[in-house]
Formats: structure tokens, C-alpha cells, sequence
């Protein structure tokens, strides 16, 4: 390995042993944490629209099922139904109204492709402006000055916390794994003895190293099958706990959700992966106790999926997406934002859901609800933006 690369892997360790002495939030303040569906999830087979006849006739083999079958969605409201495959973890929460989802959610990209969608919406810039490359998350932090400590659950950092000051990653992809061992953690260390980085090395190798093998404990105690050993299901408890004891301000990503082929319909693919993700959220909201009231989640996606499955019982890149806002004082157990009905006549470019709630505004309207911000700093994480508050807070 080439001296510079070496460092570079190396950065984020001294970051995430400040981490503790920069920050110091106080109980009860707000934590906020940003999942990202990496490969655009179908959202009709999620929030399904059972109202629509055309969501019948567009999806002839991967369509859920009406509320009034037996292997039925959830029913929500008039409109709108809930997949089986996640009834089981989320209609608790939206009893509780601890959960909203918000249609026709997402960015004005239109390319359809996975990296460019993605990075528009970590930049969280308006369309066409490339005058700033850091991330949302980082200016927000920014903003913030300090009382949100922030921790990207990913192997490098992600562009949404790039550009803004020291934030600490931790890959999740290596459970159980320390990045380096016990021989090359000596290595690391010594390379700094004697320097002014010695100390925040030392503690960003420890902390990896305690991480670890706090994830394999976690693995030891998985039992039938209930969790993934390597997926978010497993992983959710141990975020929990590092936004309860030190974090405010999260980012994870979860990928799989590209569903080209062999979707499936209320079992199979993305049932499975919905499955899992349902019962993450749910294992994470368990797993921060009292800190849950003070805890927004928001899960969004690159972009939606076509409306009509394609000739391989799957879907392509679409548009609109369906976002998830949780947490345990939201105003949830409702459909929130602009809607409009789903018939054919009101597809985009006769395929798509259209994108009636800009992420932007949505998201600016959650921080400015949970931090107070006023226009002028939403203004500095989103510029450009009017803030839209759905009184989702």
C-alpha cells in the first residue's frame, strides 16, 4: 500500500477520538439519523395504493394483494396500505403514531441514474448548481456548531457529511472485523509515537477495536434466524446505543433495493429486504429507550421504481419515491405532504410516480423543527429551499 493511501485510510481515526471532548450534548437533546435505500426501493410495494385499479392492471404479477384478502396489505386509510412484509414491525409504530411515510417524496433529477441521483441529493444542492461539493449533513452539522455530534455508520465517508469538519465513519459491512488487528494497530501507532497525532490515534484504533468487538458479541446472541448477522437488523441495536451515549447526528446506507428482476409481490426479494429493514427500525427504536422521544429517523431513497413492472416481473428507475419519517414524538399514523391520486393520467412521462414533496424542503422543514432553525440557516444546509413543514415534529 502506497504511503498515501495509507493515510488516508488512516484520517478518520483521530476525528472520531475528538469526537467525544468536542461535543458535549445534553440529555434530551434532539438526535437525528438519515437512512439511505441505496438503489432506489420500489415504493408501490410498500405504501401500497390498493384504491387504484391501475395499480392492478400495471403490476399483473407483482401487485400486493387488496386489505381484504387474507394475504392482503395493512389497510392505512382510504387510499393507502402497508405491505405485509413489514406489518409485523411498523403497525405497532404507526398505532403509536411513531412512524408517517410521505409519496411522491424525492429530488427534481430526472436522469434516472443511481450515482448522479445520489449524489444530488447528498450535495442538497437546487438542480444545476455544482457551486458547492460539500454534503448536506456537513453543513448542517456546520450549523449546528457543535451540539450534534456526528458519526457515519458507512466504510468511507459519505458525501453528505463531506466537506464540513472532522466527522468519524465506522464500517458496518465488516462485523465482527477490526480494521486493523493487534500487530498492525501496533504499526499504526507507532508510525505517530512521539508526535502530536499520537493520542488521537491511539483512541480511534481503540475505538474501532471496542466497536468490533461489540458487534460480535451482538452476532454471538443471534439466535433463529430472528436477525441478519451481517444486515441492519443486527447492526440497528449497536447504533442505538452509540446515538444514546455520544452521537446526535447519524448517516447509514443499506443497499440491495435495484429490483430489475424477480421483484416478487407480497414474498420474495424486496419482501425480504423490507422485511429486514422493518425490523431494524423497529430493533433501533427498542434499543434507544427513553432517548426514542427525542429521536427522528427519516429513511429515503434515490428515486422510486417504475409504476408498470417490466417483462422480467421486476422494475426499472423510476421517479417519486415513498419517504419514512420515525421517532418517538413525531405526529405520526398518517399519510403526510401533497398527494395526488394514482391513475395513469397522473403518472410522469407515463411511467413514474411524479415528485410533488422536494426532499429539500421536507428535510429543511424536520431540522428547522427539531433544532429551531430559522430561515436564514436552513438556508445554509439548503439553499434555495423554502422549508415545508408536514408538522411532522
Amino acid at each position: 500500500m502506497q504511503r498515501r493511501h495509507f493515510l488516508a485510510t488512516l484520517a478518520a481515526l483521530p476525528a472520531a477520538g475528538f469526537a467525544g471532548r468536542l461535543f458535549a450534548a445534553p440529555a434530551g437533546s434532539p438526535r437525528f439519523l438519515l437512512v439511505f435505500l441505496r438503489g432506489g426501493y420500489d415504493c408501490a410495494n410498500l405504501l401500497v395504493p390498493y384504491a387504484s385499479d391501475f395499480y392492478y392492471e400495471a403490476r399483473p404479477n407483482i401487485a400486493i394483494a387488496r386489505p381484504d384478502s387474507a394475504s392482503g396489505a395493512l389497510r392505512l386509510d382510504a387510499d393507502w396500505a402497508l405491505a405485509p412484509a413489514v406489518r409485523e414491525a411498523l403497525e405497532p409504530l404507526y398505532a403509536r403514531k411513531q412512524i408517517a411515510f410521505v409519496p411522491f417524496a424525492g429530488t427534481p433529477n430526472l436522469s434516472r441514474s443511481h450515482f448522479e441521483t445520489q449524489d444530488d441529493i447528498e450535495h442538497g444542492l437546487p438542480e444545476n448548481d455544482h457551486s458547492d461539493r460539500s454534503g448536506f449533513l456537513a453543513r448542517l452539522s456546520a450549523t449546528l456548531n457543535g451540539i450534534a455530534a456526528p458519526i457515519a455508520f458507512t466504510a468511507s465517508l459519505p458525501l453528505s457529511f463531506q466537506g464540513g469538519g472532522d466527522v468519524p465513519n465506522i464500517s458496518l459491512a465488516r462485523v465482527g472485523k477490526a480494521a486493523f488487528d493487534a500487530r498492525q494497530s501496533a504499526i499504526l501507532a507507532g508510525m505517530y509515537k512521539d508526535t502530536a497525532l499520537a493520542d488521537p490515534v491511539a483512541e480511534g484504533l481503540a475505538l474501532r477495536q471496542q466497536v468490533a468487538g461489540e458487534f460480535a458479541q451482538e452476532m454471538m446472541k443471534a439466535s433463529r434466524g430472528a436477525v441478519n448477522a451481517y444486515g441492519f437488523t443486527q447492526q440497528a441495536p449497536r447504533i442505538a446505543q452509540m446515538l444514546r451515549d455520544k452521537y446526535r447526528l447519524g448517516f447509514i446506507d443499506v443497499g440491495g433495493w435495484d429490483t430489475h428482476v424477480g421483484e416478487g409481490g407480497a414474498q420474495g426479494a424486496l419482501a425480504n429486504n423490507l422485511s429486514n429493514l422493518a425490523r431494524g427500525l423497529a430493533a433501533f427504536a427498542q434499543a434507544m429507550g427513553e432517548d426514542w422521544k427525542d429521536t427522528t429517523v427519516v429513511v429515503v431513497s434515490e428515486f422510486g421504481r417504475t409504476f408498470r413492472e417490466n417483462g422480467n416481473r421486476g422494475t426499472d428507475h423510476g421517479h417519486g419515491s415513498v419517504y419514512w419519517v420515525l421517532g418517538g414524538g413525531i405526529n405520526g399514523g398518517r399519510i403526510a405532504g401533497e398527494q395526488v391520486r394514482v391513475t395513469q393520467e397522473n403518472l410522469l412521462q407515463n411511467r413514474d410516480f411524479p415528485v410533488l414533496n422536494d426532499y429539500r424542503g421536507l428535510l429543511g422543514g424536520v431540522f428547522a423543527r427539531l433544532w429551531g432553525l430559522n430561515g436564514s440557516q436552513i438556508a445554509q444546509v439548503f439553499p434555495q429551499t423554502k422549508p415545508e413543514d408536514l408538522r411532522l415534529i
